[in-house]
């Protein structure tokens, strides 16, 4: 592979402080790099190094002659007045660029439903995103960086993504190198072959000299990321028992069932493998059941036949909706922006009012909304986080557990000197950390959040995972973050044509429904003029969703046989109030298991007369 870039023993410093020291690391054709690290780690200082935005204090960085370096910010510096086709495209004529395979993909695949010649003062924040995306991967350039190009992106597109720059930048014929700074683990999986962990710097504790953040590097995507470093952390014994904790049930979710671990790490993994042996499935979903029906009793949330149609709009977003949320229930909602999520939440929580149908709510319902932003945390800007915690209350209940303001600030990742900063001056990762905390503080038994996972990195992201696996209230999450949903919710579900469809095979078939339903680019190597996909590709995915129906109906029946024998033990003790409760829930479970079975029947003859 060609060498194009390096960065030999490099070093920076900003005003006195040093943020990065002694990095050593290349780029090659082919190689495709996953970015990680903590908000202020140092990320964005290592790409400005990489682009020359920025020249090191000490060492050297090398860059062949004809490299050319393409790169998405955070943020687009469009005129508004610009026109997409200008923005994209430039002065180049429509021949020069309509002729090119790759680009009239990207055009089909991220401005399906952008007008070229519209103005991008008009566009959505989502439609920007996305047209910058198309602008940077349009440039003639062998290094591509992108600084997180998931952000206002909906599930489609960070489909559609990641299969087009694995192809554009993997296979035997790579086109360059890619860079990508991101906290979605699913996409760092599906994309990356190496990931770059950006280690902050200290301070210099007990008076010796600041010390600077450095790289560690990794083979592989997210999964072999975190098996990998948790083996080093325990050859090492340096990392703290919390943390190791955290790290080690992250990794036995990943061993366990979450989806694109196919890069292998080149080492053995028996003393990994020795660290998950005993570690229990991430949260006891009949204890959780339990104690929030004890909390909530039987009727939490109930929408009836509801239809909510925004004033002026010509159609309703939500048209003819039914669904009714249990004690304890974990549901992932999804679904391409501007579907209707939002409203969803908002006719939950009762925000909105619906113009027809009924919205029933429990007596002792008490409700919490995560919602997109922070502007609430205005009325606290002068006071520290940790006061801004233990304003709402000085102790919460989580599980079987007892936090106070302090403890809980500490387990969402903040040291001690960022948890006595004033909230004005935290970074937007911890003012989202920090909304949540004040939201659990209050103790709610229904908790809905709308993208939780925007401006967090993945420790944080498996923090808050870990603080959620044992909180006992029924739970609606809405994200784009796919691995979340699977992380963190039992059952998904997707607002599509007005209403909602239940998904027992998941993310995964979502991402089918829609590309069957050619609303996206298939993540095959074909180009928009391609009818659809293949009856072979069609086959694989029906088998693949065959597969995990499969895998959640073991799930189901394991559970199933743990409740058989509870109520084994309660017949012969004579509980019968709790052989009752217990009946119950089994017969919840026959009845998921039912429809499982009938959508694995459908599936596998699906995919049996596709490859007939």
């Amino acid at each position: 592979m060609a060498h194009l870039l390096g960065l030999q023993q490099v070093g920076i410093t900003l005003g006195s402080r040093p943020i990065l020291g002694d990095i050593s690391v290349d780029l090659e054709d082919g190689v495709r790099i996953g970015v990680v690290g903590p908000n202020g780690g140092g990320k964005t200082t290592l790409l400005r190094l990489m682009t020359g935005a920025v020249s090191p204090d000490t060492g050297i960085v090398t860059r062949q002659r004809d490299v050319k370096i393409a790169e998405l910010a955070q943020a687009d510096t469009f005129p508004d007045g610009q026109t997409v086709r200008d923005a994209i495209h430039g002065s180049d004529a429509t021949h020069v660029w309509a002729g090119d395979a790759h680009i009239r993909r990207l055009h089909a695949g991220l401005l399906p439903d952008i007008d070229l010649d519209g103005k991008i003062g008009e566009l959505s924040g989502g439609q920007r995103r996305r047209v910058a995306l198309a602008a940077t991967l349009c440039e003639d350039a062998n290094i591509v960086i992108l600084d997180e190009p998931t952000n206002h992106l909906d599930i489609d597109g960070i489909t559609f993504l990641a299969g087009y720059l694995s192809e554009r930048f993997g296979g035997a014929r790579p086109e360059g190198a890619l860079v990508i700074v991101t906290h979605d683990r699913w996409f760092l999986d599906a994309v990356c072959t190496r990931l770059w962990e950006v280690v902050p710097g200290n301070d210099g504790p007990g008076g010796r000299d600041p010390q600077p953040g450095h790289v560690e590097t990794y083979e592989g995507g997210y999964a072999a990321y975190i098996l990998q470093r948790t083996e080093r952390e325990r050859q090492a014994a340096v990392a703290a028992e919390k943390r190791n904790n955290m790290l080690r049930k992250e990794l036995a979710w990943l061993r366990r069932g979450a989806p694109a671990r196919t890069s292998k790490p080149r080492f053995r993994i028996d003393a990994a493998e020795a660290l998950i042996a005993d570690e229990p499935a991430p949260r006891d979903t009949m204890e959780l059941t339990k104690m929030a029906t004890s909390r909530l009793g039987k009727k939490v949330i109930d929408l009836e036949d509801i239809t909510f149609t925004y004033p002026g709009a010509p159609e309703p977003v939500l048209r003819d909706l039914t669904l009714r949320l249990a004690p304890g229930e974990r549901l992932g909602v999804m679904g391409p922006n501007g579907a209707g999520k939002s409203s969803l939440l908002g006719v939950i929580s009762g925000e909105l009012t619906p113009q027809t149908g009924q919205v029933k709510r429990g007596k002792t319902v008490k409700l919490a909304v995560l919602d997109q932003n922070t502007r609430e945390l205005e009325k606290v800007a002068d006071l520290r986080v940790v006061e801004a915690v233990s304003e709402i209350a000085l102790r919460v209940s989580v599980g079987k557990k007892e936090l106070t303001a302090t403890q809980l600030v500490e387990r969402m990742g903040f040291t001690r000197e960022r948890a006595w900063t004033r909230v004005a001056e935290i970074s937007g990762g911890e003012r989202r950390r920090l909304q949540l905390m004040r939201l659990l503080m209050a103790e709610p038994n229904v908790l809905l959040l709308d993208e939780p996972t925007n401006d967090l990195d993945t420790d944080t992201l498996a923090a808050v995972e870990d603080l959620l696996d044992s909180w006992p209230g029924t739970l609606v999450v809405v994200s784009h973050d796919r691995y979340l949903l699977e992380r963190l919710t039992d059952r998904q579900m997707a607002v599509l044509d007005q209403g909602l469809r239940d998904l027992p095979g998941g993310v995964d078939q979502y991402v089918q429904l829609r590309e069957l339903a050619g609303t996206q680019t298939p993540r095959t190597a074909a180009t928009p003029e391609d009818s659809g996909p293949s009856r072979s590709a069609q086959a694989r995915e029906a088998q693949k969703e065959a597969s995990r129906i499969e895998r959640k109906l073991g799930k189901v029946r394991t559970q199933l046989e743990k409740l058989h024998a509870r109520q084994a033990k309660e017949s012969e003790s004579g509980d019968f109030e709790a052989l009752a409760q217990t009946s119950r829930e089994a017969s919840t479970l026959k009845d998921q298991i039912d429809d499982l079975e009938e959508s694995w029947l459908e599936a596998a003859e699906a995919a049996e007369e596709l490859q007939g």
